[in-house]
């Protein structure tokens, strides 16, 4: 039988590529992405300075020397561009205004329903990236990309919502063109489940390449993330837990008509209903919270069944995608250690054991900043690319 033929390792050929090594920050000299590349030394030199000359990289100072003259360091620099980062939920919308390494330079959340439609919400996301621009001192062609999140299935090769059940007068609104002429600068949307997975994922857990982020809030849904990359299925649907069914659950019906769905079982608004029906004085997810916090019994009891719920169908997806960390985000999944304990107590019974030997289950770092964060991620790497930034030294 013939030997089994070994690729060698593709090494970096164009500038883009090249860009990728300087992506993590650390200074390096000329002669370090020569031996790295394995490219000769001209050919590095004319790529460096077209990344100089972009903005991109810039010089970090000097190399220890080993004799004669020390050698020039450069490395990724964030500040070049700014990114906008827009996380739409149901009733709230998260703007931050950040550096293409993601980190913050101004933010601002408030509440605002979705429901109201394209043109009034995306007039006052427009109105209140102006007002981002003005604090951070920066003017409004520094923005390289803009990412968006909302809360509904979106098409993500054109950016447009597709029948979102909460978004009434969304549906196919072309959000990019909308806000590209706003802002000028291209403009991706995605899922909010989906950015708030890569949020985390860029920002706590980057060296985790299995994870499913679960989003318990009003409704409830997952991001997939697999060998380091989103995944967002044929249509971009993949990850809608809330309308996975609850075993021996018939008994609840869902919006979406169909009955024993997780999230009209176990989602805010039906552990809302639930309190209410009781006699608790609650008629929004951040008045569970409130009761939660309080230690009130009832809604602890709710909350702690609620997580088995989630945890009986959360078993099947370890099963399926064996993710190492399953991390639980959302308005009821930050403030909720006993929906935490629900969901391990299941999944953990009922999942195979080497699906979850070295399985984590734990509570989102990022909080409420994960969508906006995640939807910068999206922007920043439109940006940074390989094929980007090819094209912008072109």
């Amino acid at each position: 039988m013939a030997a089994d033929i070994v690729k060698a390792p593709s090494r970096p050929s164009g500038a883009g590529e090249m860009f990728q090594l300087l992506r993590d920050g650390a200074p390096r000299t000329r002669a370090e992405l020569a031996q790295i590349t394995g490219q000769a030394r001209s050919t590095i030199a004319a790529r460096v300075e077209q990344l100089l000359a972009s903005g991109l990289v810039a010089p970090t100072g000097e190399a220890a020397s080993t004799g004669g003259r020390p050698p020039a360091t450069f490395a990724f620099n964030p500040a070049a561009r700014i990114v906008l980062g827009v996380d739409l939920g149901a009733t709230h919308a998260t703007l931050a205004l950040t550096d293409l390494a993601s980190d913050v330079l101004a933010e601002h959340s408030e509440p605002l329903d979705i429901a109201l439609g394209p043109g009034p919400v995306l007039e006052r996301v427009v109105a209140i990236a102006h007002e981002l621009l003005a604090a951070a001192g920066r003017a409004r062609h520094e923005i390289a990309s803009v990412g968006v999140g909302v809360p509904g299935p979106v098409d993500h090769e054109t950016g447009r919502p597709k029948s979102p059940p909460i978004m009434p007068g969304w549906d196919d609104a072309d959000v990019p063109a909308i806000l590209h002429e706003a802002l000028g600068a291209p403009v991706l949307v995605d899922n909010d489940v989906n950015i708030m997975a890569l949020g985390e994922h860029a920002t706590s857990w980057p060296d985790v390449d299995h994870l499913l982020f679960v989003k318990i809030a009003t409704g409830i849904g997952a991001g997939i993330i697999s060998d380091g990359e989103i995944r967002r299925g044929a249509q971009g649907a993949a990850g809608d837990l809330g309308h996975v069914a609850v075993p021996d659950r018939t008994d609840v019906v869902c919006r979406c008509g169909n009955t024993g769905c997780l999230e009209a079982v176990a989602g805010g608004a039906a552990l809302v209903e639930r309190l209410r029906t009781s006699g608790r004085v609650v008629t929004s997810t951040a008045d569970l919270v409130a009761l939660l916090r309080a230690g009130d019994t009832e809604a602890v009891q709710a909350v702690r069944q609620a997580g088995r719920d989630v945890g009986a169908v959360l078993a099947t997806c370890v099963n399926m995608l064996n993710p190492s960390m399953v991390v639980i985000g959302g308005v009821v999944g930050i403030a909720a250690e006993q929906l935490i304990a629900g969901i391990r107590e299941v999944v953990y019974r009922r999942s195979l054991p080497l699906a979850t030997q070295h399985l984590r289950i734990v509570a989102s770092r990022s909080q409420q900043r994960a969508g906006v964060l995640g939807a910068s991620v999206m922007a920043a790497e439109h940006v940074l690319s390989a094929p980007a930034v090819e094209a912008l030294l072109l």
